[in-house]
């Protein structure tokens, strides 16, 4: 992948991107050496929620790729999940 190369990110972003690509594109590649990788950076904790919340991102891709929406076709100008002062805007 190019992220292992690029000087615009650290290892421990280079690491995190490293679990993201296994997880999105090759699960088997997770590896023992990727897990030792990912250990020194992260912990058991950060490592799970890592691996949660790039699962739900790329569940909610996958499912919007399904409805045929692509990317800016839809605003969302409900209030639900904003701050007060968001959704006094909106209105």
């Amino acid at each position: 992948m190019n992220f292992e190369q690029s000087d615009r990110y650290d290892e421990r972003q280079k690491a995190a991107l490293a679990y993201a690509s296994a997880l999105v594109w090759d699960p088997r590649s997770a590896d023992d050496a990727l897990w030792q990788r990912l250990r020194r950076h992260f912990s058991e904790e950060q490592l799970v929620e890592l691996g949660y919340f790039i699962a739900v991102t790329y569940g909610q891709q996958s499912w919007i790729k399904t409805l045929g929406i692509g990317h800016g076709e839809v605003l969302n100008l409900g209030g639900a999940g904003l701050a007060d002062s968001e959704a006094e805007a909106i209105k």
